[in-house]
């Protein structure tokens, strides 16, 4: 084959997938659902998140493209239903952010970006009573988010029509008045609910900090593999395990690896 099978730009991969489920495509992927490319979804999701994480533009690229070949698919198997495809999804999305966006394309104005997801949020809910809606702002947050991302989100929600702490300091009185509820607790099932709480401060907090605490945990979940990862080594050059070490002995090693 010396020709390409596709055009260039933003097509090809569109048209690649739908030659794919075409009769006498590949098998895989015409039997693929909505349903069936979930994990492949959420895979690709967070691998592109790890390349963001190490800065690798090439990778970083590679899990665009992965990422994008899953909204092809998606959009290829509504078309072969007869549902929406690739077009509508690009045209729905970009009226929804130009409808959402009236201080880029319209002559509102706005003085910073936390006012502008204010004024989307307040857009939002003006939209969903004209269509009759009563849901709240908070039930637009997806469950089957991660913990931590779908209370970050609750959060986030709540607080763009006015319900957050006043300050950091206010967010981490919280964190300790919750940290100590749980010390106190003497059985599992306040132990579970109480850490739940605390979890859920602890997000609070970092939300009034700026911080996404999903991002955070994970770097700091990578700080601790390297420095145990470092440590083991240590301690497996000498024929020993963290088995074979005193407390002391095993904090004194913790405190020697950085």
């Amino acid at each position: 084959m010396t020709d390409k099978p596709y055009s260039d730009g933003i097509e090809a991969i569109f048209e690649v997938v739908h030659r794919l489920r075409a009769p006498g495509g590949c098998p895989w992927d015409r039997e693929q659902t909505h349903e069936s490319l979930r994990p492949y979804l959420l895979e690709e999701t967070y691998e592109l998140l790890e390349a963001i994480d190490a800065g690798d533009d090439a990778k970083m690229m590679e899990e665009l493209g992965d990422l994008l070949l899953q909204v092809a698919m998606h959009a290829e198997i509504a078309e072969g239903e007869g549902r929406f495809d690739a077009k509508q999804v690009s045209e729905a999305v970009a009226a929804k952010m130009v409808k959402r966006h009236p201080h880029v394309f319209g002559d509102v104005s706005v003085a910073n970006a936390d006012e502008v997801l204010r004024n989307w949020e307040h857009q939002k809910m003006r939209e969903a009573r004209k269509a009759g809606n009563d849901e709240s702002v908070v039930d637009r947050v997806p469950a089957t988010l991660p913990a931590l991302a779908w209370a970050l989100g609750l959060q986030k929600r709540a607080a763009r029509v006015g319900f957050e702490f006043a300050s950091p300091s206010a967010a981490a009185e919280s964190v300790a008045e919750e940290a100590k509820e749980l010390a106190e607790v003497s059985d599992h099932d306040h132990a579970f609910e109480e850490m739940g709480d605390l979890l859920f401060a602890i997000v609070s907090l970092a939300r009034t900090l700026k911080v996404n605490p999903e991002d955070a945990l994970r770097v700091a979940g990578q700080r601790f593999r390297q420095r145990f990862a470092a440590a083991e080594a240590a301690l497996r050059s000498e024929g020993k395990t963290f088995s074979d070490l005193s407390e002391p002995e095993k904090l004194q090693r913790w405190e020697e690896t950085r």
